[in-house]
């Protein structure tokens, strides 16, 4: 006890110049709390064995545990598991003309519901919707926090206590366990499922319509593939039989495009507006996805419908806030220069990266990735691997790219997880993906200034 006694008061070590930054950066009151919880447990080791430590050694314990204080819980990190748009890491990384927006409209005030002609309240979905609608030939468009929430509205507000018809092979399930049966379940819907898992016919449709038919729906299956003995009804012959009973067509794209991606190499995914020149009342689709923008639902389509769907009370708990549409809006004015667009819109900058471009980094990485793991029983080679879209994009393509493979040198499984482990734990931490014993960085998302910044964090790794 009387070694206890010799620890320093809290007031001596706020006086402390080396807890002087830890006050400018955290605060007096989350220091003066971080202190007495270590002063606590150290008491608690000392009184169980533990030798004091000495001041010097208690302001690094000090130190140490303010360090995840002081890091944000959101934080930037190397994407380097080769899915491009990682749902767990943010999906679509923002172009820079996204960034300048929202940085724009972050630190004053904007036009986000006023009208400059006439001085009087605006509405907010107009800083997007004349965009949508050139881009995508529909009349009209509202926008949302995401496209399961655009889903939801669109089937709340047009098919509350009736029935929409769906092919059975269309009854997907998208990130989270969230499934399209229980979103319009959700929304006060019965889903009438038609047809068979791999093959829906036309009839199939025209025999499910009753008087309490709302609509007809075609949802993309986006992120899974159904082969081999298939077949599905044309969106412009659904559009025909639901138009001629009266009713509306609506396709939900799940992840959708604005341009046609086959131009740059890519497999074909369907667009807003093919499906709306097939006859489309109402189209979904997200804005994190292929489209490359921030997170958000977008529903375009015929202007009665729209104005429907706007007038609906969960319109406004639904609404995007002016950061969103800043970003939105400086997304879809990069798709009017589809010339450019490659270049300049980094989600697709990133998926369209050729294979040497991305080997020659690894070149240039080599000679420091090893001398980060120099000493460690392993092995660093360059190898070729395969990259996927991700976020349920074209879930069966693979982009050729190349990368590191990280291997143990005898039977030393563990080694990998603890690699992997440290390069987590950079203060911005790197993460790839273990497969058949390797921990592999694919280096498809990497860009110039990440690379010597990676270069770097690699310098400070500890293994």
């Amino acid at each position: 006890m009387n070694d206890l006694a010799k620890l320093p008061a809290v007031d001596r070590l706020l006086a402390h110049a080396a807890v002087a930054p830890l006050i400018e950066s955290l605060g007096r009151a989350v220091v003066t709390q971080l202190l007495r919880d270590t002063l606590a447990e150290v008491r608690a080791e000392v009184r169980a064995g533990a030798p004091l430590p000495d001041e010097a050694a208690l302001l690094e314990k000090v130190s140490r545990g303010a360090t995840p204080l002081m890091q944000p819980k959101l934080r930037a990190v190397f994407n380097l598991t080769g899915t491009v748009l990682h749902t767990n890491l943010g999906r679509a990384v923002l172009p820079e003309e996204a960034v300048a927006a929202i940085a724009s409209v972050a630190h004053s005030p904007c036009v986000l519901e006023y009208d400059l002609e006439s001085g009087r309240r605006g509405d907010r979905d107009d800083i997007v919707n004349d965009l949508l609608r050139e881009l995508t030939g529909a009349e009209a468009a509202t926008v949302v926090n995401n496209n399961a929430a655009a889903v939801f509205l669109l089937l709340d507000t047009l098919a509350r206590k009736k029935e929409v018809v769906v092919s059975r092979g269309e009854l997907i399930e998208i990130g989270g366990a969230f499934r399209v049966p229980d979103i319009m379940k959700r929304a006060g819907a019965k889903l009438v499922e038609v047809g068979t898992t791999n093959r829906t016919h036309l009839k199939d449709f025209a025999e499910a319509i009753t008087p309490r038919t709302a609509m007809l729906m075609k949802v993309h299956a986006s992120n899974y593939a159904i082969q081999g003995f298939t077949t599905a009804v044309p969106e412009n012959e659904l559009a025909e039989l639901a138009h001629a009973r009266g009713l509306p067509f609506v396709v939900d794209l799940g992840s959708g495009t604005l341009t046609n991606l086959e131009r740059w190499g890519l497999p074909h995914e369907p667009t807003p507006r093919a499906a709306i020149a097939a006859g489309a009342d109402l189209v979904t689709f997200s804005g994190d996805k292929l489209l490359g923008g921030p997170q958000a639902g977008l529903i375009v389509g015929r202007k009665d419908l729209i104005a429907k769907i706007k007038k609906n009370p969960l319109k406004r708990a639904l609404r995007v806030g002016k950061l969103t549409l800043a970003a939105l809006e400086a997304v879809l004015r990069l798709y009017r220069d589809p010339d450019r667009l490659a270049e300049r819109l980094t989600t697709l900058a990133q998926l369209t990266r050729a294979e040497d471009e991305i080997r020659a980094a690894a070149g240039r990485l080599l000679p420091t990735m090893q001398d980060a793991l120099a000493g460690l029983p392993i092995r660093v080679d360059i190898v070729a691997l395969k990259s996927q879209i991700g976020s349920g994009s074209l879930p069966v393509d693979r982009l050729p790219s190349a990368g590191f493979a990280i291997r143990p040198q005898g039977k030393r499984s563990g080694m990998i997880n603890r690699i992997e482990q440290a390069m987590r734990g950079l203060p911005r931490p790197v993460i790839g993906r273990i497969e058949d014993g390797a921990l592999l960085l694919d280096l498809r998302c990497l860009n110039a200034s990440d690379e010597a910044e990676l270069s770097r964090q690699l310098a400070q790794l500890i293994c």
